[in-house]
């Protein structure tokens, strides 16, 4: 062992939360550290006294013990980089996850960094076409910005990420970046071999920090894989698409971590810092001169409740909001989006065309009323409407199932090929049913297909049929 070590020696150990004592220097605030002879990784959180450090282990802490050595690793914790890392699945640590050899890194980051400066950013926003209709109808992907997936458990949310990751990364065949923060191995497992399926592994770099891991691996991989998404961006001069799946088990590891260290909770039982925590990910996530990082993140929301202040903090920093809807899903609307709920900063003059824009108003006030209709219809049944009411109705009910569309990422589930649709085919077949243009075809046609094209081709077959 090298006699300039600093070295420090366990003094106490309660699941992932080390003290260490170090007699000579203090290692500051971020700093690794690493048990001698285990290898376990530490990260300095707190300052305990003038010669006690807490630290959190960022690895498993069975086979560590009091009295146990630990070398200062005179650096923060950082991430080993270079192009090597596209095509790889790594832990928040760069180690390979995939079973093959570690790549060779060209330089080493710190992952915990500030956001650009304000002369850094570019804000300039345009639409990311992602080829889900409901997404570019009612909630457009800014280019650079942060797009959220709102939904509880089991509502589509991973399906969806794994389609977007499908259709923009087979689109512009860009660089990706995907952050698996807390969630199965099994959807991990699943989304790597999809993608080496399509060949379309080779431009993604994706890291993990499973739900098994420990609250600081877990709440460290965000950081992570924003560092690399970062180099990419900075080095490769390239537009970023970063996935983040998913950003409400981030901030519940910064909950474990608040509770083990023995912090005051807020009143709603979060940890005080979580405002700053969501915010640090988030301000990272920016255009700059050399390239843009464009994020879609998927947010599980605990039992449903969309009030939950874990949800409300990352939905306030977000461009646009995707909200699901459990309702809709045991309708097998399948997205299961809705779209009265969901929103985005593009939808405005300014950046949407006016056939858009108008169409957007048009949908949105057809399905308003039908909401508005629907406690009417539950008691006195639909007859009872004025035809004005009736023709809402099922203009509505056209709208919806015209939102629903076969995913390339469920083909092997359905047996029904994925399609990607343009979004001005989806702006012309929202507004043909709108103005009602389609009102003799019935709602059942409107079903799992692409354009309107589709629908009236399906219908025209059907009244064309020697049965008839």
């Amino acid at each position: 062992m090298n006699a300039d070590y600093n070295l420090g020696t366990v003094v106490r150990a309660v699941g992932p939360i080390i003290d260490v004592e170090f007699d000579a220097l203090m290692p500051p605030l971020g700093r690794a550290l690493k048990v001698d002879k285990t290898g376990i990784l530490l990260e300095v959180i707190e300052y305990i006294n003038d010669r006690v450090v807490r630290c959190m282990a960022l690895t498993s802490t069975d086979t560590i013990a009091e009295g146990s050595s630990v070398i200062d690793m005179q650096a923060p914790l950082s991430m080993p980089l270079s192009p090597e890392v596209l095509g790889r699945v790594v832990n928040a640590f760069g180690q390979p996850l995939d079973g093959r050899p570690p790549f060779a890194p060209q330089e080493y980051r710190a992952i915990q960094r500030p956001a650009p400066s304000y002369d850094e950013i570019d804000s300039s926003l345009e639409i990311y076409v992602t080829g889900i209709k409901t997404i570019d109808f009612f909630s457009p992907f800014p280019k650079g910005g942060k797009i959220g997936l709102f939904g509880g458990a089991g509502v589509g949310k991973t399906v969806i990420i794994t389609e977007l990751i499908h259709n923009i990364i087979s689109s512009i065949e860009g660089l990706s970046v995907f952050i698996g923060v807390g969630e199965r191995t099994r959807e991990g497992h699943e989304l790597v071999e999809e993608l080496r399926e399509k060949d379309l592994l080779k431009n993604v770099s994706l890291i993990y920090g499973q739900m098994n891991e420990t609250p600081g691996v877990r709440f460290r991989a965000a950081h992570a894989g924003l560092t690399v998404a970062e180099y990419l961006r900075d080095t490769m001069k390239k537009d970023i698409l970063l996935f983040i799946d998913n950003v409400f088990r981030y901030a519940q590891a910064g909950n474990e971590i608040s509770t083990i260290l023995g912090r005051m909770p807020s009143d709603t039982g979060y940890q005080p810092t979580l405002g700053q925590e969501i915010g640090q990910i988030e301000e990272r996530i920016v255009s700059t001169k050399h390239g843009a990082i464009t994020s879609a993140q998927a947010v599980y929301v605990p039992a449903d409740d969309f009030t939950d202040p874990a949800v409300e903090a990352i939905l306030n920093k977000l461009d646009a909001s995707v909200i699901l809807s459990r309702d809709l899903a045991r309708m097998r609307i399948y997205p299961a989006i809705d779209p009265l709920r969901s929103n985005s900063v593009l939808v405005s003059k300014k950046y949407l065309s006016e056939e858009h824009f108008e169409t957007i108003q048009m949908a949105r006030q057809t399905l308003e009323r039908n909401e508005e209709l629907k406690s009417i219809i539950s008691v006195l049944g639909k007859d009872e409407l004025s035809q004005e009411d009736r023709q809402s109705v099922d203009r509505a009910e056209r709208l919806i199932k015209f939102f629903t569309q076969p995913f390339y990422s469920s083909e092997n589930y359905t047996g029904t090929k994925g399609v990607f649709v343009k979004l001005e085919d989806t702006v012309k077949g929202v507004r043909k049913i709108v103005t009602g243009e389609v009102d003799k075809i019935p709602p059942e046609f409107f079903y799992m297909k692409g354009t309107i094209e589709e629908v009236e081709a399906a219908w025209q077959q059907k009244t064309n049929s020697p049965s008839r």
